[in-house]
């Protein structure tokens, strides 16, 4: 008779959109994990079947595969990750493996002090292996200033792939996030600090993987979207 597994004190959300090629390799980097991690497949490829097999071959991951018949955009994987998650700490990253999980560790740690963490590539501290091609980030630091004017954010990098937070803060704010796309980062950070939750940034270790899911055609698309959330949306602060 096997005994309950403790419930665990942190819980790590991966999209994966079409990852089959990738999700193997980020697994095999991972080496040890003190929490559940949870993929969320809503593509056509193999990926869920790729990450049921490496669940079944490494019993020392606490491995959760959750399927969805449609696309849900990348902000709807997250968010859908997010809301099944059920330890304290709670985080995501990408599939890509841009973020060593080291450093989701590394993060979770500084939730002592703060309600929300969010990783930077643009602060002082950070540990950028290989950079992004120059067109893409003259278009980071573009989009990081028009987010500044919208929604008054301090933060220097909002698109970072490396998050965490206290699960009553997000159980607080995700019923009112609606973005889906690429987006949902920065409508989620903007909702947390409107609520009175602390949001800190730390500078990060990151590798630029290539193929960016992020095209110049979404851009458009997320500024419209955040537009509409920034001028047509919002509910009150927390007490």
């Amino acid at each position: 008779m096997s005994l309950p597994q403790p419930a665990p004190r942190t819980s790590l959300v991966i999209p994966a959109y079409n990852e089959e090629r990738r999700i193997g390799e980020l697994f095999g980097g991972i080496r040890h994990f003190d929490g559940e991690l949870i993929v969320v497949c809503d593509g056509s490829d193999r990926t869920p079947r790729v990450v049921e097999e490496i669940a079944a071959a490494r019993p020392d991951l606490a491995i959760r595969c959750l399927k969805f018949p449609h696309r849900l955009g990348k902000g709807g994987g997250v968010k859908s990750g997010l809301l099944a998650a059920t330890a304290p700490s709670i985080g995501f990253f990408d599939a890509d493996g841009s973020t060593p999980v080291a450093e989701m560790e590394r993060l979770f740690a500084l939730l002592g002090s703060a309600d929300a963490v969010i990783g930077s590539r643009w602060m002082e501290g950070s540990d950028v292996v290989v950079r992004q091609d120059i067109l893409r980030r003259i278009a980071s630091r573009g989009f990081n200033v028009i987010i500044r004017v919208l929604f008054g954010l301090r933060f220097t990098d909002t698109q970072c792939g490396a998050k965490v937070f206290r699960k009553e803060a997000l159980d607080a704010v995700l019923p009112e996030v609606v973005s889906a796309g690429f987006e949902f980062d920065v409508e989620l950070l903007w909702r947390l600090e409107r609520a009175g939750y602390t949001v800190v940034e730390a500078p990060i270790a990151w590798r630029n993987r290539g193929d960016s899911r992020v095209r110049s055609t979404d851009m458009a698309r997320m500024l419209l979207s955040l537009a509409r959330v920034r001028f047509g949306a919002g509910r009150g602060r927390r007490s």
